[in-house]
């Protein structure tokens, strides 16, 4: 595809990025926290860190992997969430040459022991709430060396406080036994004293190991080196910087480090511009994440459309004062019109689509941040990047027809881990990424994501889309969330379904299905409505609607 999205490009934002200059994230790493070394890096439950004291600290847990002989392309496993020992981990881990493989603390035992297996992990960081599920499974896996730290354990003082209200008060710790497991405390303090050594690292070398469901089958690790995240934070850097002050902004992380989005946008990107990260742990509790940004000047926040919707329809959240904002960016799922709108109105900032997947380190599109209302656009291609919307034989569409979205630049993944015969299977014989999304591109360039190409449903040989089935849904005033699929029909085949959680108490399935009449065409009209009190998500808050069908 001719690349006519290089027309609407924001002034200063390169059509091409140049990253021979860097030849590890680490080096982006070190010069960040030289160059912004009494800045604050990172905040969480009121305690700042420096980016010397992340500097210092990220040092010592290298040196403490190298005294427990882990060696350059060793995986070390990290499984939190938003604490301030997880990026002391993540950039020890890659100073000390070894790969971060990132889990879920919401993993099942059966969950973590396929990652670990699979990834070959011998070292991992775990909170202790959830070192009961590692209790279960480590013996079936390689991992020899554990750290087990609680919530609080970088806290100092305050950080008793946390931990006996998170054991005794809220009683979140399960009981568990893990001979040899040491504190993050003592790890820190025994690499302090053994010191470390620097090694040698370039951009073929992996970094992340990243875990994705992918588009077809069993989790897999998608290999992500040095080179395809440098790449993508250059390439991200290259398109904010004109609307960033460098050392002045703060970045509110609502959406957990371990998911890609959040690593490379939030902990990374920002990272550059020596931001102050203010970490989030529990996204999920919405009253304490709005008190929490109350007592910060965010300029600066990233989320998926629940979570935007989720804030938006909390009373308290309209009270806050917006007036330091200047930046908000959606990705991880389609954003709704409906929330789009009421964000841009209740906070000021217009809240800008962005499109990537794990496989692309994530980012691939990017509205311009110049734009002033929402386009239902998930934007345009980023610097050195190429869309190519191709149909089922991989050839490409005429513009403005829906295809599979394709990818190619120096941000796409080496390949999956382990797994060349899956590789094989999401690229083209030209290096063209098969994302599984459907979208189309329109004259000026810009990208729409019109749904899952697994997800789309048909109904008496057409195509229905979810996302505009959703969006359609979520204009009715008394509708809180909402999520569609297709099932069986004996007369068309599939017929959509829509599982909805209710803002107000009264409305019903009539009510609804006559709201869509006067916005979708009859065979996009739900034919099922089911009413819930919360709907399944991920760990990030997409809707599962593959549980949704399960057990439809």
């Amino acid at each position: 595809m001719e690349k006519i999205w290089l027309q609407s490009y924001p002034q200063g934002v390169p059509a091409v990025i140049d990253i021979d200059h860097i030849p590890s994230l680490v080096a982006l790493f070190e010069k960040a926290c030289a160059d912004y070394a009494e800045k604050i890096a990172y905040i969480s439950m009121g305690k700042a860190m420096s980016y010397r004291q992340l500097d210092e600290a990220s040092r010592a847990f290298a040196g403490w992997l190298q005294s427990r002989g882990m060696q350059k392309g060793d995986r070390v496993a990290l499984m939190m969430p938003n604490l301030l020992q997880y990026p002391v981990a993540l950039f020890g881990t890659l100073r000390a040459g070894c790969i971060v493989v990132n889990c879920n603390p919401l993993y099942t035992p059966r969950e973590l022991e396929h990652q670990l297996k699979d990834s070959g992990a011998t070292a991992i960081v775990i909170v202790e709430n959830f070192a009961h599920t590692l209790e279960q499974i480590i013996a079936k896996t390689a991992v020899k060396n554990v750290v087990v730290t609680p919530m609080g354990e970088m806290l100092g003082l305050k950080g008793m406080i946390v931990n006996f209200v998170v054991r005794h008060v809220k009683k979140l710790v399960p009981a568990w036994k893990l001979p040899g497991a040491i504190g993050f405390n003592s790890a820190l303090a025994t690499g302090r004293r053994q010191g470390g050594r620097a090694v040698q690292l370039n951009q073929e070398d992996i970094a992340f190991l990243q875990y994705t469901g992918g588009t077809t089958g069993v989790s897999k690790g998608a290999m992500l080196t040095h080179g395809n995240i440098a790449a993508n934070v250059t390439q991200a850097y290259s398109w904010i910087k004109p609307a960033v002050r460098e050392g002045e902004e703060l970045i509110l992380t609502a959406l957990p480090l371990y998911h890609i989005f959040a690593l490379t946008a939030n902990c990374l990107t920002f990272l550059m511009v020596g931001a102050r990260n203010l970490l989030i742990a529990n996204p999920r509790d919405i009253p304490a994440l709005v008190r929490e940004w109350g007592s910060y000047p965010v300029t600066t926040v990233t989320g998926v459309n629940t979570l935007f919707n989720a804030l938006l329809n909390n009373s308290d959240f309209a009270a806050l004062d917006f007036s330091t904002m200047r930046l908000t960016l959606g990705g991880g799922m389609a954003v709704q019109g409906p929330v789009a709108d009421k964000w841009a109105q209740v906070t000021g900032s217009p809240l800008l689509q962005a499109y990537g997947l794990t496989e692309t380190s994530p980012a691939a599109t990017i509205n311009p941040l110049d734009m002033e209302a929402f386009n239902g656009s998930i934007g345009l291609p980023i610097s050195s990047t190429e869309v190519s919307i191709r149909d089922d034989y991989g050839s490409e569409v005429p513009l403005g027809q829906v295809g599979e979205i394709c990818i190619r630049g120096p941000q796409v993944m080496k390949g999956y881990w382990q797994r060349p015969d899956e590789t094989d299977l999401v690229f083209y014989p030209d290096r063209f990424l098969r994302t599984g999304d459907m979208g189309y591109v329109d004259k000026k360039g810009f990208v729409f994501l019109v749904d899952r190409k697994k997800d789309m449903i048909l109904v008496s040989g057409f195509n229905v889309y979810p996302n505009e089935v959703e969006e359609a849904v979520a204009m009715h005033p008394g509708v809180l969330d909402v999520a569609a699929i297709g099932v069986a029909d004996q007369h068309s085949g599939e017929a959509v379904k829509i599982f909805v959680v209710r803002k107000d108490p009264n409305v019903t399935e009539r009510m609804l299905i006559e709201h869509c009449r006067g916005l979708l065409t009859g065979y996009k009209i739900p034919k099922h409505v089911e009413f819930r009190d919360d709907l399944p998500r991920t760990n990030v808050g997409k809707i599962l609607r593959r549980a949704l069908k399960e057990g439809a």
